[in-house]
């Protein structure tokens, strides 16, 4: 379609939607920018008559009728209870999500598809409380570089390349993948899907993939076996790891709420002059255990034991050095 005529219909659609009564064909082409230019009557109504039928096709509500008894011929108009969305109705608990979901995509790639989805639902009427968001603020964060080409490949359902490390000082292996999706387990983002190198279903940690994501292929040639868990696949995968031992820390009083959900509440405690409640933690991996406390600043501090404080204090060291480093 080109660009002008997808301009006339957009027109026209806004002209049917903005009035109640049925316009004429005269009057749409007096009123409509793009018709004036048909060079002759019969060139006009071969141009509305296919841009009805598009419309039709698009499932655009068009109605055919007369305004009252003195009009002398048919006119349209577009029902727009028939063709805006619905009322949308969310719980608190729902809207509560979708501002979630707006804070954990932070890469520049999906910001703006979160953002839309935000603006939409308040357009629409639906109250989008974002303040609870930093209370219960996901630990999983949208900025792996390969996470926006990975989803776009599984959406249309194209076969991926990329370089893949196996571990952290392993080397990259480029692995040719048909992508299911992509789930987010502990804090990571996986991608789950057919690996042809080796001919069995595997799971790839984005936060291991080198370079650039290469998809090659038609669209829609990657289906999804029925029934398939890609949480299951995952877990699998990354399997329990057994508990090293446990932790225990300060939490400010309404903050770090996912990391209290998770602890175990030891009563209240007052540290630094601040009241909080005194958490017990399983330590499974000290190192991710250290930069997820890190990561809530002044509201948390570790109790014991003294090597996971002196992690946190030295990831905290190392994010002031980074920040001393850049130019003003």
């Amino acid at each position: 379609m080109s660009t002008v005529r997808a301009e006339r219909l957009v027109n026209l659609v806004l002209c049917l939607m903005s009035t109640r009564q049925y316009l004429s064909a005269e009057r749409i082409r007096a009123t409509v920018p793009g018709y004036a230019e048909a060079p002759s009557d019969e060139a006009f109504f071969r141009m509305f008559e296919r841009d009805k039928s598009e419309l039709r096709e698009l499932g655009v509500p068009l109605e055919t009728g007369r305004t009252s008894a003195f009009d002398t011929g048919d006119g349209y108009r577009i029902a727009r209870a028939d063709y805006e969305l619905g009322e949308i109705e969310l719980a608190p608990d729902e809207a509560t999500a979708v501002a979630l979901a707006g804070n954990l995509w932070d890469s520049p790639e999906l910001a703006g598809a979160a953002h839309g989805a935000l603006v939409k639902l308040r357009a629409a009427g639906v109250e989008v409380d974002e303040s609870p968001a930093t209370a219960v603020r996901p630990g999983v964060h949208a900025g792996e570089p390969a996470l926006a080409p990975l989803l776009a490949a599984t959406r249309s359902g194209r076969v991926v390349s990329f370089e893949h490390r196996r571990g952290p000082g392993g080397e990259p292996v480029t692995r040719t993948v048909e992508p299911w999706g992509v789930v987010s387990f502990r804090a990571r983002w996986y991608l789950v899907g057919h690996d042809r190198d080796r001919d069995a279903v595997r799971c790839f940690r984005l936060s291991r993939v080198r370079g650039a994501v290469r998809t090659t292929g038609r669209d829609g040639a990657v289906r999804v076996p029925d029934g398939v868990d890609l949480r299951a696949v995952v877990r699998e995968s990354a399997g329990p790891r057994p508990v090293s031992g446990t932790a225990r820390v300060w939490v400010a009083r309404d903050r770090a709420a996912g990391l209290r959900r998770l602890g175990r509440d030891r009563g209240p405690l007052e540290h630094a002059g601040r009241p909080g409640v005194a958490l017990e933690l399983d330590v499974r991996d000290p190192s991710t255990v250290a930069r997820w406390l890190a990561g809530h600043g002044p509201d948390v501090a570790v109790l014991d034991p003294p090597e996971l404080a002196a992690a946190v204090r030295a990831l905290w060291a190392g994010a002031a050095g980074d920040l001393a480093e850049r130019p003003a």
